[in-house]
């Protein structure tokens, strides 16, 4: 079983920065963040695989870096120069399996999710 929580969530004013935290409790292949706005889909926003390789959706490539603490137990989304539009309940997610890299941003892969925590960008 696999157990996942997030804290980090927060206001703040766009241009500024958060960094969302998951701690999570049993084995993993895949994670990933994934966010979901009010009257939307939830969507992918970074994934990370036990072998090191990333995956970002293009809205957040170059500003939000996904990483993983090990020692930790541990994942991590920095987010820099955060807009309004990053507004939403943010995700972490888990899979116990090797999917193609295709899929890491499908939200169907994964099998276990965290709470949520809420991430507000005022303009």
């Amino acid at each position: 079983q696999v157990q996942l929580v997030e804290s980090g969530g927060g206001s703040v004013q766009a241009g500024g920065s958060l960094r969302l935290s998951c701690v999570v409790s049993g084995y993993t292949v895949l994670m990933g963040w994934f966010r979901q706005a009010p009257g939307k889909e939830r969507e992918g926003v970074a994934a990370i695989h036990n072998n090191g390789d990333t995956k970002y959706a293009d809205s957040v490539k170059g500003r939000f870096t996904v990483s993983k603490d090990n020692a930790k137990n541990t994942l991590y989304l920095q987010m820099n120069s955060l807009k309004p539009e990053d507004t939403g309940v943010y995700y972490c997610a888990a899979v116990r399996w090797t999917p193609g890299s295709s899929l890491y941003m499908e939200a169907r892969i994964y099998g276990y999710w965290g709470q949520g925590t809420q991430v507000t960008v005022s303009s």
